[in-house]
């Protein structure tokens, strides 16, 4: 059985966000219990240990670099994020009984439990750091406890996004509602990229990713809610592709405008935000440096297709849309992934083998294939 591909373990990993489970650990384990399938169409599943690896290196590297590598910090104390040590006071608190915990007793409890290890953070540090964030006070008596320890720190950290209720237009003289779908930067506030649409499905979802992309670069992770569009493989996929962690999040709501794409870049993204205390514009431009950018590559729109698996004949051929397709190139009696858009009528194929971008399909013309070739094929894959 071969490796898990990187989109199978981004399958995994977008898993632990939506398991059961008051931490982190308690949800690793949930999806340890649950069966994925891979590309082949085999059953899989991982121990809580490999998937949390995964996740470490994730967090680290991204989807690129989620093989094992030696760790650049060897030697040296690894960090822990204040959100990692709330999480575990709370998992060990019922362990007190109510009566305030001291310090030095929740930390040997998140010892003991396995919530937190001694080579990850330090007893000072675990002290440090419950002064700092004010992790013990009530709610009322902690002023930057949830939303300033916690906000994301950095533009393109992370994306919200969802689908909202626009206005209803007439479309060949019938009314129908349209639906907003909306990216919103969660450090700087910067509306990423927000379209209306007559429909809300998988590909008005993902032309509107595409265009947030190209418009704001690649944001670290989506936070989505659970609608069907946005656990869907497509979207998946993509997220993977351009190694983005899906998360999901119940239902929000909110409200349409008419002009929203020039309300959002002429005054809500440009004027000064009351909390920020200047625009999003401005505070997202702080962060370029943190900004990820897609390489350079004719090929960044295939990102953005659907994926489909088809078998190559042995005459070189596979079926797509009812009509016979030419593989780019000699990939017979193989199994291979093809890249196009659905909601274009003139379909544009695109051909992978094994993660490699092998070329363009073309239709099947059985004439020109009658003639006697002039160079033999190429040397098979």
């Amino acid at each position: 059985m071969r490796n898990p591909t990187a989109y199978l373990k981004m399958r995994v990993l977008g898993a632990v966000d939506m398991a059961e489970g008051a931490t982190e650990r308690a949800r690793l384990q949930a999806v340890s219990q649950m069966i994925f399938t891979d590309e082949d169409g085999l059953p899989r599943q991982f121990t809580w240990r490999t998937i949390s690896t995964w996740l470490c290196r994730y967090r680290k590297h991204g989807v690129t670099v989620m093989e094992k590598q030696t760790r650049s910090d060897k030697g040296k104390p690894r960090k822990v994020r204040p959100e990692d040590i709330l999480e575990a006071i709370q998992a060990a608190r019922p362990k007190t009984h109510g009566r305030a915990p001291k310090r030095s007793v929740l930390y040997r409890l998140c010892i003991e439990q396995g919530l937190l290890l001694r080579s990850q953070v330090a007893r000072t540090t675990f002290y440090r750091l419950i002064r700092e964030f004010e992790l013990l006070k009530p709610d009322a008596d902690a002023a930057n406890k949830v939303r300033l320890a916690f906000a994301k720190a950095h533009a393109n950290e992370m994306w919200q996004a969802d689908t909202l209720c626009g206005p209803f237009v007439k479309i060949n003289g019938v009314p129908v509602q349209t639906r907003l779908i909306a990216f919103l930067d969660d450090a700087s506030r910067l509306c990423c990229h927000g379209q209306f649409f007559p429909t809300e499905n998988v590909d008005t979802l993902i032309e509107s990713l595409r265009a947030a992309v190209y418009k704001r670069r690649v944001p670290h992770a989506l936070y989505v809610d659970n609608g069907s569009i946005y656990t869907s493989k497509e979207i998946i996929q993509i997220c993977a592709r351009v190694g983005c962690l899906l998360h999901h999040t119940p239902v929000r709501d909110g409200a349409a405008n008419r002009q929203f794409t020039q309300w959002v870049e002429e005054h809500y993204n440009a004027q000064v935000h009351s909390v920020l205390g200047l625009s999003p514009l401005d505070r997202f431009a702080l962060d370029r440096k943190w900004v990820r950018f897609l390489p350079p590559n004719e090929a960044n729109d295939e990102l953005f297709f659907v994926e489909a698996e088809r078998h190559v004949r042995a005459d070189n051929t596979f079926a797509f849309k009812s009509l016979r397709w030419e593989a780019p190139r000699h990939l017979p009696d193989r199994t291979i992934q093809i890249r196009f858009q659905r909601s274009q009528s003139a379909a544009r194929v695109v051909v992978y083998y094994k993660g490699e971008r092998m070329g363009e399909a073309r239709l099947l013309n059985p004439v020109a294939n009658d003639r006697k070739p002039l160079h033999p094929p190429a040397t098979e894959i």
